[in-house]
C-alpha cells in the first residue's frame, strides 16, 4: 500500500454529517477493495464549531486543513444560528477556510444524468446531455474587497458599501485554471463579465484575452455579458463547455445552472489553491446542496452529491482518475436502476433513504470492481 492520503473531514451542520457518513463508507470500501489508504482526521466548521468551540472555524482547524492533502466538507448553516452577529454566523467559517487556504478557483460541474433528464424543469431536449463546468474566482471581487461597511450618514440615514476589485494576477491565475481544464474537455471557454458597465470587468476581459492569446490560442475563447449568460443558460445551455467568471457572477450563475440538472442534491464542487513546486495544492471539496435543516436527521438526504464530491477529490487532488470514474459510474448505474431519494423521486421509481442509497452505491462498486 502506498503512502496514506491525508483527508480532513468537516461534516458541519444539517444533513452534512449524514451524507459524510456515506462518504466514509466508500473510503472504507476503497481501502478494502482498491488498496488505497486514507489517513482520516475529523474537525468542525459552521454551527457545529460555534456550539463546541465558540467560533465558526478555529485556528486549529485551519492549521489541520493546511496540513491535509484535501478537505471534505459537508454543509454549514441553519436557523439555529441566524440571530448571531454577522461575523459569527456559520457561513463565515466557509469564507474563512477559502480565504486562509487561498482557494481561488471554484469548480462547479452542472451535469444532467440521463436517468434524471425528466427531473429538470426545462424541456428534456434542452438539457439532455448537458455538461458544463463553471470556474469561479473565489477569493477576490466584491465579497472580499475593502472598504465594506454599513455606515450612518450625517443626516441619520445609512449607507452600505462593498468594493469590487480585481488585479491582473487574480484574474490570470483563475483564467489559467479554466483554460487548462478546457484542454481536457471540449476546448471552449466562455468568459462572463459586465464589461459594458464595470471597469473591473473591462480589466477582467482584457486580461483573460491577453492570457489566451499568449498561452492558450488552441482554446476557443468567447466573452459574454452576465445578463445574457443568465438568459442563455435557460435558452440554450448546451452551447457552453467551460464558463469562467468572477466571484459574485459565478455564485449566481452556477446556482442557476444547478437547477437545470433537476436537483442540488446531485451536484459536487471543488475549491482549489495554487499548485506548489511538487504539484500539491490545497483543496476543499463540498457538495452544493447546503445544510437542508428541514430534512436533517430524517434519512431523506441525497448522498450522491457528497459521493461525487469525493470523486472530484480523487481526480483533482490525488490524480486517481480511474477511481473517480468508478464512483461516478456507480452513481450513474443506480440511478439507471430507478433508485431515488426524495429530492429526485419520480413516479414509477423506488424511493430509498440516505443509507440505502449509500448501500446501493457500494453494491454497484462491488460489481464494477470485479
Amino acid at each position: 500500500m502506498t503512502r496514506k492520503h491525508k483527508l480532513l473531514l468537516l461534516p458541519g451542520d444539517g444533513i452534512g454529517p449524514e451524507v459524510m457518513d456515506e462518504v466514509r463508507r466508500v473510503i472504507d470500501w476503497m481501502g478494502r477493495q482498491r488498496a488505497v489508504g486514507f489517513e482520516i482526521a475529523d474537525g468542525m466548521i459552521g454551527g457545529a464549531a460555534i456550539d463546541a468551540e465558540g467560533t465558526p472555524l478555529s485556528d486549529e482547524t485551519v492549521a489541520r486543513a493546511k496540513e491535509s492533502d484535501a478537505v471534505l466538507l459537508g454543509a454549514v448553516g441553519g436557523p439555529k444560528w441566524d440571530t448571531l452577529a454577522f461575523d459569527m454566523r456559520p457561513e463565515r467559517g466557509l469564507l474563512r477556510i477559502r480565504k486562509d487556504l487561498n482557494l481561488f478557483a471554484n469548480l462547479r460541474p452542472a451535469v444532467v444524468f440521463t436517468a434524471l433528464t425528466e427531473a429538470s424543469t426545462l424541456k428534456a431536449e434542452v438539457v439532455r446531455g448537458l455538461d458544463i463546468l463553471f470556474v469561479r474566482e473565489l477569493t477576490g471581487g466584491i465579497y472580499f474587497g475593502k472598504p465594506s461597511a454599513i455606515e450612518v450618514l450625517a443626516d441619520g440615514t445609512r449607507r452600505g458599501v462593498n468594493t469590487l476589485v480585481y488585479t491582473t494576477p487574480e484574474i490570470r491565475r483563475v483564467a489559467r485554471v479554466a483554460f487548462e481544464l478546457a484542454r481536457m474537455r471540449a476546448g471552449r471557454v466562455c468568459s462572463v463579465d459586465k464589461a459594458n458597465v464595470l471597469e473591473t470587468s473591462v480589466l477582467w476581459r482584457e486580461e483573460v484575452q491577453n492570457l489566451h492569446d499568449a498561452d492558450y490560442a488552441d482554446i476557443e475563447l468567447s466573452h459574454m455579458y452576465v445578463d445574457n449568460c443568465a438568459m442563455q443558460l435557460i435558452r440554450n445551455p448546451k452551447q457552453f463547455d467551460v464558463i469562467l467568471t468572477d466571484n459574485m457572477f459565478g455564485d449566481i450563475l452556477s446556482d442557476e445552472a444547478s437547477m437545470l440538472t433537476g436537483s442540488l442534491g446531485m451536484l459536487p464542487s471543488a475549491c482549489l489553491g495554487a499548485a506548489d513546486t511538487a504539484g500539491r495544492r490545497l483543496a476543499v471539496y463540498e457538495p452544493v446542496h447546503g445544510s437542508a435543516p428541514d430534512i436533517a436527521g430524517q434519512g431523506l438526504a441525497n448522498p450522491l452529491a457528497a459521493l461525487l464530491t469525493f470523486a472530484m477529490a480523487l481526480r483533482y487532488s490525488f490524480d486517481m482518475i480511474a477511481d473517480a470514474e468508478l464512483i461516478e459510474t456507480a452513481c450513474r448505474d443506480i440511478l439507471d436502476e430507478g433508485l431515488r431519494t426524495a429530492d429526485i423521486m419520480e413516479a414509477g421509481r423506488t424511493q430509498v433513504s440516505t443509507a440505502e442509497m449509500g448501500e446501493a452505491v457500494l453494491r454497484a462498486l462491488d460489481r464494477l470492481a470485479t
